[in-house]
């Protein structure tokens, strides 16, 4: 077993799941399993196997115990999720948040939702609300529902497997779920239209121990609270920057932080809230699924471009335009079409436009919730040096991109003690643009509607 102390990162992202090692002192990320984070399609709605996923952690946990040790436990996780637990596990599977199954509740619930201001949630489609979600839990499955005892935030799921102990934590319920109130720092109105307030689980802190573990270890390690996961990948940030800035966490979604803005300036139409970050306080946010569709972009077989073909791209107007997810994000409106058939495009040539088009979209979000100050590009964009040029020079601002291939366990073992990992920056050029590339961003707003 190796002397060094490390915290052990459970970490539920929507496409993936893992387990890091982190370094207590130096951050450093030590050792690293990962699983597909597969839906089930049987049972009243489609869910997330936890199951399976539970053994991995499990099975992980005590390999990294025996391998190198580990003093503490931490817990990240995808928000627009909750899970409903009964007398003995589950009353109901945890609901994936793209299910269309809300939606046919759409006009009952919105006579319910708080408004905006109160909430800073935008209204949603499919599952993306979790009070959606508990609504169509309690209409369409009652006798199910009524067997609820706890209500818990997704993180905090995996805590109660670990611990046995319910909670809730503030960064999981800011996270578009119409059931929090930021401004005040208390459960919205909603809680009780609904009827939920006596089942849902004390608020604790993030930095909170809930207790250790119960069984599968062989001794009692602590297990903390934990937070939503593009909030994980903030809290470094908030322990080193003064504000203002902006944080762009990517993966699956393009999620925008606007530390330092005003959540009075955020637009509902438009796919924007206050997050709640790990302190409890509102930050202005924007966000699209950009990993996704970015993916959907370039087929899954991204091939990194180089000059001539950026230049080919723009001097040729080749877009793709918004939105290929949806509808959610800055366009939620639109039909997402490119201007060429990218049939006819090389592999390269569709990921220099794919990784245009996420960078304009992205300069969207920052003008929507964050005006001013430098930016930083957290998760896998922060290797796509074109993302960043583009980024850099549709905005006019500083662009940095932080070094290592997450932020988000990083982040979540800084709630346990752990220091943050040394993150050399690399600030963005814009070498690899054409000179056209103004006029061609210009082109492409006014064709984004």
């Amino acid at each position: 077993m190796s002397g060094q102390a490390h915290i052990a990162v459970i970490d539920v992202g929507k496409t993936n799941a893992k387990l890091t090692a982190v370094d207590r002192a130096t951050g450093a990320e030590t050792a690293m399993r990962t699983m597909p984070n597969d839906v089930r399609r049987a049972g009243p709605y489609p869910h997330f196997d936890v199951e399976a996923l539970f053994a991995f952690f499990m099975d992980g946990l005590a390999d990294f115990a025996a391998d190198r040790g580990f003093d503490a436990i931490s817990i990240t996780a995808h928000g627009a999720s909750a899970a409903l637990l009964g007398d003995d596990g589950l009353a109901l599977p945890v609901l994936d948040y793209e299910h269309d199954g809300p939606d046919a509740l759409a006009d009952e619930y919105d006579r319910l939702r708080p408004p905006f201001v109160e909430t800073r949630s935008p209204r949603l489609p499919l599952g993306l609300n979790v009070g959606a979600q508990l609504f169509y839990q309690q209409r369409r499955f009652p006798d199910a529902f009524s067997r609820v005892r706890r209500i818990v935030t997704y993180p905090q799921y995996w805590g109660w497997r670990l611990t046995g102990i319910a909670a809730t934590e503030v960064t999981s319920l800011g996270c578009h779920t119409d059931l929090w109130n930021p401004a005040a720092g208390t459960f919205s109105t909603l809680v009780d239209r609904l009827g939920v307030r006596p089942l849902m689980a004390p608020v604790r802190s993030a930095f909170d121990v809930l207790g250790p573990v119960k069984s599968g270890l062989a001794r009692p390690v602590p297990v903390h609270t934990g937070l939503h996961d593009s909030n994980a990948s903030l809290l470094p940030h908030l322990m080193a920057r003064p504000s203002p800035f902006a944080v762009v966490s990517t993966g699956t979604w393009i999620i925008l932080f606007g530390v330092g803005g005003d959540p009075s300036r955020l637009d509902p139409a438009r796919d924007t809230l206050a997050n709640v970050d790990a302190h409890g306080r509102p930050v202005p946010s924007a966000r699209f699924m950009g990993g996704r569709e970015f993916d959907l972009l370039t087929e899954g077989r991204p091939e990194t471009p180089d000059a001539g073909t950026v230049a080919r791209i723009v001097e040729n107007d080749i877009m793709a335009l918004p939105s290929f997810v949806g509808p959610c994000g800055p366009f939620p409106g639109g039909r997402g079409h490119w201007t060429v058939d990218p049939a006819t495009l090389s592999a390269a040539e569709r990921t220099a436009v794919a990784s245009l088009y996420t960078a304009l979209m992205t300069s969207e979000c920052l003008e929507l919730a964050a005006p001013s100050g430098p930016v930083v590009i957290e998760g896998p964009f922060a290797r796509n040096a074109l993302f960043a040029a583009a980024l850099k020079a549709v905005t006019g601002r500083p662009v940095e991109s932080a070094s290592g291939s997450t932020g988000t366990s990083a982040g979540a073992a800084l709630l346990a003690g752990g220091l943050p990992a040394a993150q050399p920056a690399v600030a963005a050029t814009e070498d690899i643009l054409p000179a056209g590339f103004a006029e061609y961003a210009r082109r492409w707003r006014i064709l984004a509607g």
